[in-house]
This record gives C-alpha cells, sequence and structure tokens, in this order.
C-alpha cells in the first residue's frame, strides 16, 4: 500500500509538471525578407479574425522597422480546432541595409539615413526576439528566387533554435510563382502557397497554421 501510494503521488506531481510546462499562449512570429507580404498577411489574419488592421503596408522595403505585436489573436480551422496567440510582425531580415536604396524611391537624405538606422536595429531586434517564440511563419515572395543568403540565414536560425516552422509562400497570384522552387529549397518544413493581398487559399493555411503551432 505504501509503495501504491508513493508512485501515485509521483504520478501526480508529473501531471502537475506537464500542466505548468504547457503554455497557454502562443508567441507566433511573422519572418522573412523585405517586401515578402508579413504585413500585409498580418493585416488579413487581424481582419480574418479580429475585424482590424495591425501593420502598414507599403511598396517601399522595410516598411516595418520596429516590432509590431497584436495580443489575444484565436483562430480556428474546419475541424473547429483552435488556438489563441500573440502575433509578432517582425521587420523583413536583410543582410545589407543601404540609404541610398531609400533615396531612390523619392525619400530625403537625412530621411532616407534615419530609415536605414531604424532598419538595421529592427533586423537585429527581429533576430534577437527569436528566442521568445514559440513558431515561426516565413512568408517567401513566390516569384523570388528562394537561394538566398538573406532565406538561408532565416532558416539557419530557425534551425539552431528548433522552432516550429511553416512556410507561407505568397503571391501566388503573380504568372511568376513558383511554390516547387521553395519546396525545391526547403523540404524539410510545411508550405502553404497563399496571396495575403487578396485572401487566397486561406483556409488551407489556417488550417496548418492551426495544427503546426499548437
Amino acid at each position: 500500500m505504501a509503495v501504491r501510494k508513493f508512485f501515485k503521488k509521483i504520478l501526480k506531481l508529473l501531471s502537475l509538471n506537464d500542466l505548468f510546462k504547457k503554455k497557454s499562449h502562443v508567441k507566433l512570429g511573422l519572418y522573412g525578407p523585405p517586401n515578402g507580404g508579413k504585413s500585409t498577411l498580418a493585416n488579413r489574419v487581424c481582419q480574418d479574425w479580429l475585424g482590424e488592421e495591425m501593420s502598414s503596408v507599403s511598396h517601399i522595403a522595410h516598411e516595418t522597422r520596429e516590432i509590431v505585436i497584436k495580443e489575444q489573436v484565436n483562430i480556428k480551422n474546419d475541424k473547429g480546432k483552435e488556438i489563441t496567440f500573440s502575433l509578432v510582425d517582425t521587420p523583413g531580415i536583410a543582410t545589407k541595409i543601404d540609404y541610398e536604396d531609400f533615396l531612390k524611391r523619392g525619400i530625403k537624405k537625412t530621411e532616407a539615413k534615419k530609415r536605414a538606422k531604424e532598419a538595421t536595429k529592427g533586423v537585429i531586434d527581429s533576430i534577437k526576439w527569436l528566442d521568445d517564440m514559440d513558431a515561426v511563419v516565413v512568408v517567401l515572395d513566390s516569384t523570388k528566387d528562394p537561394y538566398s543568403q538573406v532565406n538561408i540565414t532565416i532558416i539557419g536560425n530557425l534551425q539552431a533554435r528548433e522552432i516550429p516552422v511553416l512556410i507561407a509562400a505568397n503571391k501566388v497570384d503573380l504568372k511568376k510563382s513558383n511554390i516547387d522552387l521553395i519546396k525545391a529549397a526547403f523540404p524539410q518544413y510545411e508550405i502553404v502557397g497563399i496571396s495575403a493581398k487578396y485572401g487566397k487559399n486561406f483556409d488551407d493555411f489556417y488550417d496548418k497554421l492551426v495544427d503546426f503551432a499548437s
């Protein structure tokens, strides 16, 4: 009897430990190179489930230069499974940021240098924040070559931290879209083709998102 009671206490303690280890809230990060569509995706998710936008969007790279967080985003898939998370929209990762790139967009020199400085800090912050992420959606422009130094840097950091990853191959509405190339580049990850701008294939995206992040 004493041995049985001892084992019951051990099992109860193990159950409590498992309970406290489970996170009641998931931090989901959106990562990727500039102009891949992270902020457009963030806005689409927030519009669908909260009825409001999250981030500003621009055709100019590095429009998002600071971490933006939207708390208590709750989504469901077609199977009735749901998840609540903090959505973290991060600045685009780049290996080089030059203020002259902003000048080419018609931005004045003083503002261009300011943006370049902010964008550089944003990249550093994005990498640091990986340590806080429970799961990450990597948003890639499916019209561009995925074999880039930036993409390899992002994926390498995620693999080193063993963070669950879902790749959103964005801009499938464009003729140059090539999801097969992204699948060939990153066969170790689940990949879903979407158009964040037009909301294409988002049922499949939400289904995969709930499964991999929960």
